[in-house]
């Protein structure tokens, strides 16, 4: 029987070392790894390129992470709610690479699936196209963007099985089924974990062959970013 079952988030980011570099799941803060990101926190890793939606806020998330300058490089599509990242990036602390969101998504995608490259028009014309190969089709200009490559990809799932197929929950799901595959090991922490055939075939959304580690999570605080709400009727 498949086991890839670890027994928690010290043991499963085993094997990340200095100067790595880490895909991370989520979208602001909806399904975010936060195990995982807390465990890497107390590591002490440093040197780490990270490839994500954004960079969490100042006290959580990835920000957790910028807040102790173990990031050396981001690669996001939106940071805007985080003032360290800002100020560290004004001050030339932070390396930034900025890549539509559209194409950051496709990037993971591409190097989940085994594909290189690929062509899209976004960003042609713009700084995003510096330094890139262009072509022509259909008429329309595109610009030659390379699948990432990253040491680990880490995504947080709803729930999981030992042989490491996911089921993602809502808008949880987000860039993390993307990512999930698209490092060279993919580790997985999951709500809940469960026996293998507990899982309907036919919800699972990302197979167990893209993952290498599951664990199940031990609390999940799942912040929200920002709550908007209005004023009860009287």
């Amino acid at each position: 029987m498949i086991d890839k079952r670890v027994k928690d988030a010290k043991e499963a980011i085993v094997g990340i070392t200095d100067g790595m570099t880490l895909i991370v799941g989520g979208f602001g803060l909806s399904g975010i790894p936060e195990n995982s990101i807390a465990e890497l926190v107390e590591s002490n890793i440093s040197g780490l390129t990270c490839i994500s939606n954004n960079a969490g806020v100042d006290d959580f998330g990835l920000g957790l992470l910028l807040q102790k300058k173990q990031i050396k490089k981001m690669i996001a599509s939106y940071v805007g709610e985080n003032a360290e990242f800002e100020r560290q990036m004004l001050s030339g602390e932070l390396e930034v690479e900025l890549t539509p969101q559209g194409t950051l998504a496709e990037k993971c995608r591409a190097a989940q699936h085994g594909i290189p490259a690929f062509y899209t028009p976004a960003g042609y014309g713009t700084e995003v196209a510096e330094v890139k190969e262009t072509k022509e089709f259909n008429g329309k200009m595109h610009i030659l963007e390379y699948a990432y490559e990253a040491d680990f990809a880490i995504v947080k799932a709803w729930k999981g099985d030992h042989a490491g197929n996911l089921i993602f929950k809502g808008t949880a799901r987000n860039f993390n089924a993307p990512m999930a595959g698209a490092g060279k090991i993919t580790i997985a922490e999951v709500e809940e974990l469960v026996e293998p055939g507990e899982l309907d075939p036919n919800q699972i959304h990302i197979p167990g062959i893209m993952v290498q580690r599951i664990f199940q999570g031990e609390k999940f605080e799942k912040r929200i970013e920002q709550r908007t709400t209005r004023k009860r009727e009287a």
